[in-house]
């Protein structure tokens, strides 16, 4: 039985765009992010078959043209009259926590048309004058690393600093709890290559990968292999979310957003009670719950992989497999769009690039393409249903969702 509380299903995603991403290396300069947030807007509104008057809300991440009053700033350039503007801040998990934020919007009655974007191509031509650069707090941990900061005075002081470290030393206990299967963990990253070399745009897509050339990559973070962690690109993705009546007349099959769930205790690892009791364990709970729905009525999912063990540690948290068995798990299915626990069916980041916030909003692409069934030669049969995860900071906050078609 559904739960009195919660999202009713009355809300679906109608249309998406996600840039094929470009490696930071040899990518194209890129117009300023706000330009890039229309663009994409533009292209998702046309995918669902939808007008730009219609769009009567916004979600936002942070822009570089505007350090704050960011959604009004959106809203203006755009030319929309909002009824509902956010601003999200949850890294990875972004994307996820923006689609529940529109539908229930939507649900409340605030608005019809909710565009949420992710702008994720850094490379626009500046003075030599502009302000200072974010890259310091990124490479620092992602949040700051100015005097005063609880991270500059407590971490990075004693190396808990940045991302590959605290995700290695999330795997060291794991591997001390559990053990630790190299080559399992490894299959991931082979089984969602495949996945990426059947997908259109992936950064990977004529690239094969066995369990032998990941084993053989430098190990970054141990026991964290290079081809284990994702590759930074830069492109963009933006989806499109709308009331059941405007639904009605978009132009592809509704992905409705039937359950959803967000958890966010702490920022820094440090602070973590347990490193291995994730926030998808109640993130996971509650969107399953709400949704009415079970784990084994997934037809696929799509899970944040920044890194291989944030994969396994979502989809034992998530209750796809008994804590401490996910190793076995990954190991007994296949995982790729023709096998019997399709995962990541676009190659998920470590498959098709994880171009920044955009990563994120990777998985919500990955699930409605399946969902509206264009996915090309990756396509999943039958697939109507979907677990998507999002995944901030050190798995420190964490989004769920639960998408279903008709």
């Amino acid at each position: 039985m559904r739960p009195r509380k919660g999202l009713q299903g009355e809300a679906a995603i109608v249309g998406y765009v996600e840039l094929p991403p470009e490696r930071l290396s040899t990518a194209s300069p890129a117009p300023f992010t706000l330009e890039q947030w229309a663009q994409l807007s533009a292209a998702a509104l046309d995918d669902a078959g939808l007008s730009a008057e219609q769009v009567d809300g916004i979600v936002t991440s942070h822009l570089g043209e505007s350090e704050i009053f960011v959604p009004s700033t959106v809203a203006e350039y755009l030319g929309v009259r909002a009824n509902f503007a956010e601003l999200l801040d949850l890294g990875g998990a972004s994307a996820a926590g923006m689609v529940w934020r529109a539908a229930a919007a939507i649900e409340l009655g605030i608005c019809d048309v909710v565009l949420c974007a992710l702008p994720a191509r850094y490379l626009t031509p500046m003075s030599d004058l502009k302000p200072k650069s974010l890259s310091d707090a990124v490479f620092f941990g992602s949040s700051s690393n100015q005097f005063g900061s609880p991270q500059a005075e407590f971490d990075i002081p004693y190396g808990n600093l940045g991302q590959n470290g605290p995700y290695g030393q999330v795997a060291q206990r794991y591997a001390y709890e559990y053990g630790y299967d190299e080559r399992a963990m490894a299959k991931i990253v082979v089984d969602q290559r495949v996945n990426a070399n059947h997908t259109e745009g992936a950064i990977w897509k004529d690239k094969p990968l066995t369990i032998e050339d990941v084993l053989a990559s430098p190990i970054i973070a141990d026991p964290l292999h290079m081809l284990e962690i994702v590759m930074p690109c830069v492109g963009g993705a933006a989806v499109v979310v709308a009331s059941a009546d405007v639904a009605a007349k978009a132009k592809n099959r509704p992905v409705w957003v039937k359950g959803f769930g967000e958890h966010v205790p702490f920022k820094t690892p440090t602070y973590a009670e347990d490193l291995l009791d994730t926030p998808m364990r109640r993130a996971a709970e509650t969107a399953f719950t709400m949704s009415g729905l079970g784990r084994d009525q997934m037809d696929m999912v799509s899970i944040y992989d920044c890194y291989t063990i944030t994969v396994l540690l979502s989809l034992e948290d998530a209750g796809f497999c008994e804590k401490g068995k996910g190793m076995a798990f990954v190991s007994d299915h296949d995982l790729t769009f023709r096998g019997d626990f399709p995962l990541n069916t676009a190659g998920g980041q470590l498959g098709f690039g994880q171009a920044g916030l955009a990563g994120g909003m990777h998985h919500v692409c990955d699930a409605t393409r399946q969902i509206m069934e264009r996915a090309g030669a990756a396509q999943v049969r039958n697939c109507h249903r979907a677990f998507v995860s999002g995944n901030g900071g050190i798995l420190s906050e964490q989004t769920a969702l639960i998408l279903e078609g008709d």
